[in-house]
């Protein structure tokens, strides 16, 4: 159950920010992809998921992260959603596509 979910954020956050399903779990730096990712991650660990799955799934996808790096991403997107509103409202509106 908990695949599906990511599978749905993943597939929400891709088309938010126009991206390709496989632009998310590529090796770059470029804001746009960080974001997303970040988002990913935070949107996951707040279901709640565990890192550990987060971790697991994106591996299945042919993302190698680690544990530290997913915690990092959540704490920065945890930021941006507290500072920045429509970040917040981007997270409220694929949540509710989610449920």
């Amino acid at each position: 159950m908990k695949k599906e979910v990511y599978n749905k954020y993943k597939v929400e956050i891709t088309k938010r920010f126009r991206l390709k399903a496989k632009e998310i779990v590529t090796k770059t730096k470029r804001r746009d992809i960080v974001d997303a990712r970040n988002m990913l991650y935070y949107l996951c660990a707040t279901r709640p998921m565990r890192i550990r799955d987060i971790q697991e799934y994106m591996k299945e996808d042919g993302y190698n992260i680690g544990h530290s790096s997913i915690l990092q991403g959540i704490n920065s997107m945890a930021e941006k959603v507290s500072n920045d509103r429509d970040y917040s409202v981007i997270i409220k509106q694929i949540e509710q596509c989610t449920i």
